[in-house]
């Protein structure tokens, strides 16, 4: 069973910054694949990044909206996984969640993550 426990969102202006953390009860991230996901009012959850470090490599997935605005990056000294987002939008604005699987991302993405933490508002002002 992994637990995870975001933080770090809350209520920022367009073009603003803000960074979730996503703490992870995992003792690597080695071959586990930890993704953020969003669920705005009224829409259905969309993935945003997801992470993996597998055999000395580290891979990094973006959807196309947040590519070249947001970074994800772990670091597993803190087991925490990071969301950057920068140039923030209103179209950002959403519940943000930690997702983590033993899986691949690609398996993952398509079954479904098996954990999940509670979620953190991000809340971008016009």
């Amino acid at each position: 069973q992994v637990q995870l426990v975001e933080s770090g969102g809350g209520l920022v202006q367009a073009g603003g910054s803000l960074r979730l953390s996503c703490a992870a009860s995992v003792r690597t991230f080695n071959n586990i694949a930890m993704a953020w996901f969003r669920q705005a009012p009224g829409k259905q959850r969309e993935f945003v990044a997801a992470i993996s470090h597998v055999g000395g490599s580290t891979y990094t997935y973006y959807t196309d909206s947040v590519k070249g605005r947001f970074a994800i990056s772990a670091d597993g000294a803190e087991n925490t996984v990071y969301l950057q987002m920068n140039s923030l939008k209103p179209e950002d604005t959403a519940v943000y969640y930690c997702a983590a699987d033993g899986r691949s991302v690609a398996i993952a993405s398509r079954v479904g993550f098996s954990y999940w933490g509670q979620g953190t508002q991000v809340t971008v002002s016009s």
